[in-house]
């Protein structure tokens, strides 16, 4: 298994296992993810390709899908 997908695999156990932490720290944790997971999710797509990195993303918007709601309706707010 490559280092990219073992790297995107672990962020993936940190991110699920962080929805068991207290809801205060729901945000700063999100937080954290976000700005971890997007270099992860580039080199993932750089060494393992664009499918790969599709299902990276898949499976990131769905570890955090609050923040990826979020940033929906402010887009929505913003072209309205």
């Amino acid at each position: 298994m490559s280092g990219a997908i073992t790297l995107a695999l672990v962020w993936a156990v940190v991110g699920s296992a962080c929805g068991f932490l207290p809801r205060r720290l729901h945000w700063p944790v999100a937080w954290a993810l976000i700005a971890t997971g997007i270099p992860i999710l580039g080199y993932l797509t750089l060494k393992a390709g664009p499918l790969a990195g599709l299902i990276g993303l898949a499976a990131g918007a769905s570890i955090l899908r609050w923040p990826a709601l979020r940033f929906a309706g402010w887009v929505r707010r913003q072209i309205s």
